[in-house]
């Protein structure tokens, strides 16, 4: 290394999840977990190189993909047993081994999606003063807390339940969020625990205090995302999901064009539903005279039924995806550092890996999210070609 690495952000992130299977991929507001806690870690100004320890290839995918580092966790740290402390020691060892010692160690948590970077920033800062050993995020709460006794009778835990003092007159409580802690590397070390020493706590605002551990959570993080996140065209990490700079566009079909459902009738003959905002956003693009394709491997009639009414090249029944992709540039002309792929299932894979701008619908397998450069808004079939096609678009005449 150039420079001196005195603080190192860790994120570690299973690829196992029981409560919500794929959870560090899961998209909020159109970025993964995963990758929200890189791009948090990556805007701090006091951190100096970001890890995520992973035993999945996909999250690690991610995770090179928002910018990030990887280390490769071993399935002994990767159970559902396996506590952080262990995987954080496993990465400073790690680390060691290529001649990363950090003063402070940043503890993230993936399955926080609202992280300021300021706050990463002023907890990192606190440590490296040596006010503190350890600063944790917490939110301020004066909730009256019961506890509820094998017999079914309720217990209070943190007041008398006697006395009903007013908000104002009851000192706050912090409720630790789980988002972050810096910790002095060598302290943590020595304790083997993120508790250790001096200990301080980060208020953080606690509209975005929400860990991620059941369905319900994400819906709470859907809803509030958008008072949340920095608008995409004021954030700089963002700046290139939204600037989709390309020379044509290709999409797969089903769970792109369609929600990925069929209907069959009693002489087998199969129908889908297309949403008609994709049908606008395709005109649109080929009136502004950007080049599309449509590349499946359906056999299906339907599909080439659509894109003769959308007025679109088409490749369908294609097993090789990438080979066709590459074919078809090789005709056209048009690099594939220039195309924007949009897909939603594994098959669709190799062909997001050949081009520049792989994109993916919101509701695409964990392994396409984790390999999109941008993942859309939209779910198949409800205007994500729509989307696409305003982003670049917008691009497009931004530039002219």
């Amino acid at each position: 290394m150039h420079s001196p690495v005195r603080v190192v952000a860790v994120i570690p992130a299973r690829a196992g999840s029981k409560g919500i299977p794929g959870k560090n991929l899961t998209p909020v507001a159109g970025r993964s977990l995963v990758a929200r806690a890189v791009h948090a870690a990556v805007a701090a100004e006091l951190v100096d190189a970001v890890y995520v320890s992973t035993d999945g290839a996909a999250i690690a995918a991610a995770a090179v993909q928002a910018g990030a580092e990887t280390i490769e966790r071993p399935a002994a740290l990767s159970g559902d047993e396996a506590s952080s402390e262990a995987a954080l020691l496993h990465a400073l060892d790690t680390l060691a081994e290529r001649g990363v010692r950090p003063e402070v160690l940043l503890f993230m948590q993936a399955t926080s999606p609202f992280v300021d970077p300021a706050d990463l920033d002023a907890a990192v800062s606190r440590v490296l003063s040596g006010g503190a050993d350890v600063v944790f995020a917490a939110t301020a709460s004066h909730a009256f807390l019961w506890r509820v006794a094998p017999d079914g009778t309720a217990a209070a835990v943190n007041h008398d339940a006697t006395v009903r003092p007013r908000r104002q007159d009851r000192a706050a409580e912090y409720r630790e969020t789980g988002a972050f802690y810096a910790l002095r590397a060598d302290g943590f070390r020595a304790a083997g625990h993120r508790f250790y020493g001096r200990i301080e706590l980060a208020e953080v605002d606690p509209r975005g205090a929400i860990d991620i551990d059941d369905p319900a959570d994400l819906v709470a993080a859907e809803a509030v995302a958008p008072l949340l996140d920095v608008s995409l065209q004021a954030d700089p990490l963002l700046d290139d999901a939204v600037a989709i700079d390309v020379d044509a566009v290709v999409t797969d079909f089903d769970g792109v064009h369609t929600d990925d459902r069929a209907t069959v009738s009693t002489d087998g003959t199969e129908s889908v539903v297309v949403n008609r905002r994709d049908g606008m956003g395709v005109r649109l693009l080929r009136e502004a005279g950007v080049p599309l394709l449509i590349l499946s491997t359906e056999t299906n009639p339907v599909v080439a039924a659509r894109a003769a009414k959308l007025r679109v090249d088409v490749l369908h029944g294609i097993d090789d995806k990438a080979a066709a992709l590459r074919a078809w540039s090789e005709t056209t002309g048009i690099p594939l550092d220039r195309v924007a792929y949009l897909g939603n299932d594994v098959n669709d894979l190799g062909a997001l890996g050949a081009v520049g701008w792989p994109i993916a619908v919101a509701d695409a397998h964990p392994a396409v999210l984790a390999a999109a450069r941008h993942v859309l808004a939209r779910r198949g079939g409800d205007g994500a070609v729509r989307e696409l096609a305003d982003l670049v678009l917008t691009q497009r005449n931004g530039a002219s």
